[in-house]
C-alpha cells in the first residue's frame, strides 16, 4: 500500500459509510480495483475515522444523551422510568440506540465466520448492493404514501429493534448500513430527519464494538504502517463528516432514489464483470 492508496481508501470509506451505498462493499471493490490485498485491521482503522466524524457531528446530542442515560438509571430505582422517557427525548434516544445495537452485536458474535466469508466474494457483494438499491427505492415509495410520520416522541421499542435488525443485516458487505437502517425507518413511517439521525447515532456503538474486537490487529498494523494508518484515518474522518452533513440535507430536502440507481448500476456492472471474468 502507498500513500495514494491509503488516501483513496480513507475517502471512499468516509463517504460511503454515511451515504447509503455500502462502505464495506466499496472497500471490497476498491481493493480489487487498485490491486491490494484486503487488510481488515486497516479497514477497521478507517471505520474508526468514520466513528470520529459522527461523534464530532453529534457531539452536543451525545453529551445530552449520556447525561440523560445515567439520569434514567436513577429513574429506574425510583420507579419513574417510563415517565422519564416521556419527558426527556435525549433519554429516549439513548435507550433506543442501546436497544437497537443488540441485534448487530448478536449477529456479529454468532455469525462472524459467515459474514467474514462474504468479504472475498465479489458476486455476493454485488448482489447485496443491488438489494440495497431496492431497499432505498422501496422505502421512498412507501414513505411518500405515509402522511402521518412517526416522531421521536411517538417512536417505540419495536421501531428501534427493527432498525437494529436492519443494521445487523448490513454486516454483510454490499448491504449499506446507513441504507438499510434509513430504509427500515422510512418503511416504518418515521420522520425522515429522525430516521437519518437515529441511523447515524446507531452506528457509534456498532463501529466502536468492531474496533474493540480488532484492537490488537490495529495496534500491530499501526506499529508497522503508522503513516498509512493515520492518513487513512484522517481522510475517513473528514470525508465522513462531509457525508453526514450532505446526507442530512438530502434526506430532508430531496429523496434517496439517486442512491438506489447508483447501487443498481455499480452492483450490476461489477456482477457482470465478475461473471464474465470467471
Amino acid at each position: 500500500m502507498d500513500i495514494i492508496q491509503a488516501l483513496i481508501l480513507g475517502i471512499v470509506q468516509g463517504l460511503t459509510e454515511f451515504l447509503p451505498i455500502s462502505s464495506s462493499g466499496h472497500l471490497v471493490f476498491m481493493h480489487e480495483l487498485i490491486g491490494i490485498s484486503p487488510d481488515l485491521a486497516f479497514d477497521t482503522m478507517l471505520h474508526v475515522g468514520s466513528l470520529l466524524a459522527v461523534i464530532l457531528y453529534f457531539r452536543d446530542d451525545l453529551v445530552h444523551m449520556i447525561k440523560s442515560f445515567f439520569s434514567s438509571l436513577m429513574d429506574i430505582s425510583k420507579g419513574q422510568f417510563k415517565e422519564g422517557l416521556e419527558e426527556d427525548q435525549f433519554k429516549k434516544m439513548a435507550w433506543f440506540v442501546l436497544i437497537g445495537t443488540i441485534p448487530a452485536a448478536l449477529a456479529g458474535i454468532l455469525l462472524e465466520d459467515f459474514f467474514e466469508s462474504l468479504f472475498g466474494n465479489l458476486t455476493a457483494v454485488s448482489f447485496f448492493l443491488i438489494i440495497t438499491g431496492f431497499l432505498l427505492w422501496g422505502s421512498e415509495m412507501v414513505s411518500r404514501r405515509i402522511i402521518d410520520k412517526t416522531s421521536l416522541k411517538e417512536m417505540t421499542v419495536k421501531n428501534s429493534i427493527i432498525v437494529g435488525i436492519a443494521q445487523a443485516c448490513a454486516i454483510a458487505p454490499g448491504i449499506s448500513r446507513s441504507g438499510a437502517t434509513i430504509s427500515s425507518g422510512l418503511f416504518l413511517g418515521m420522520e425522515r430527519e429522525l430516521t437519518a439521525r437515529f441511523s447515524f447515532l446507531l452506528s457509534i456503538p456498532a463501529i466502536l464494538g468492531a474496533a474493540i474486537v480488532q484492537i490488537n490487529d490495529i495496534g500491530s498494523g499501526f506499529d508497522t504502517n503508522t503513516g498509512f494508518y493515520l492518513l487513512g484515518f484522517v481522510a475517513a474522518a473528514i470525508s465522513g463528516y462531509i457525508a453526514i452533513k450532505l446526507m442530512l440535507k438530502l434526506i430532508k430536502e430531496r429523496n434517496l432514489l439517486i442512491f438506489a440507481y447508483y447501487c443498481w448500476i455499480v452492483g450490476a456492472s461489477v456482477l457482470i464483470f465478475t461473471l464474465i471474468s470467471n
